[in-house]
């Protein structure tokens, strides 16, 4: 059995670390875009129309049960096809990113719309019929008296959604995105796949900072919105 190479740990791990800007991109144009989509989702499943309802249902139902590399593929192979059919433009020079965030967003748009739903409904509905009751815009009671209370509530998913992303995200080699795994994956392919063990090892050293330093901070920031909730409340 051959002996542990340091040398190549070291070789993956500098020449893997400057695809952490690929990965952070599609990281947070997934959340970015996966937000918005939520919003309209959970807007939909509050509706008090029953058909809006079963359309919000449906949808997160659907995502929920694809796994993530099905839809990945569906949405890498099956969107272009679709585009260039039905409108005629070919998206063959399309970054291969575009498909990830795409893929990811609609995915994260329906655990995004449940966290947003159950924030929203966590929030005393007395509180907004107070505030309207006293002079302000259902938009304006929501914007300061609704959304504070239900981000504080919402905010450690917030932070799941992002870790979650970092891993899960990872499945984008399967495209050929040179993101960390990607990246690693051709290193690994160059050296004839003798040094795997060197090669997840630097990987592993790559992925745990990155999810490690987002539970920290995201844990600091509801900490500080918790207190500056209870400072306002004192006051």
């Amino acid at each position: 059995m051959r002996a542990f190479r340091w040398d190549m740990f070291t070789e993956f791990f500098v020449k893997i670390l400057p695809y952490i800007s690929v990965t952070l991109t599609y990281v947070v144009g997934s959340v970015l875009f996966g937000f918005f989509i939520g919003i309209g989702i959970a807007m939909l499943r509050l509706s008090k129309k029953r058909a809006l309802q079963v359309i919000g249902s449906l949808y997160v139902t659907i995502f929920r049960s694809v796994p993530s590399v099905v839809l990945l593929f569906v949405i890498y192979y099956g969107l272009p096809m679709w585009v260039e059919n039905s409108f005629g433009i070919i998206l063959e020079d399309t970054d291969t990113i575009v498909y990830v965030i795409v893929t990811f967003s609609l995915l994260l748009g329906s655990s995004m719309s449940e966290i947003i739903r159950t924030s929203y409904l966590a929030v005393p509905k007395g509180q907004y019929e107070a505030a309207v009751m006293v002079g302000l815009t259902p938009f304006t009671a929501i914007r300061r008296i609704v959304f504070p209370q239900g981000f504080v509530v919402a905010l450690p998913n917030f932070g799941n959604i992002f870790i979650f992303m970092i891993k899960e995200g990872a499945l984008a080699y399967t495209i050929g995105l040179h993101d960390i795994l990607g990246r690693g994956m051709y290193l690994g392919g160059l050296k004839a796949n003798v040094y795997n063990l060197e090669l997840y090892l630097a990987l592993t050293f790559i992925y745990w900072p990155c999810t490690f330093i987002l539970e920290k901070a995201f844990k600091m920031w509801e900490k500080s919105l918790r207190n500056k909730r209870k400072k306002e409340k004192i006051c």
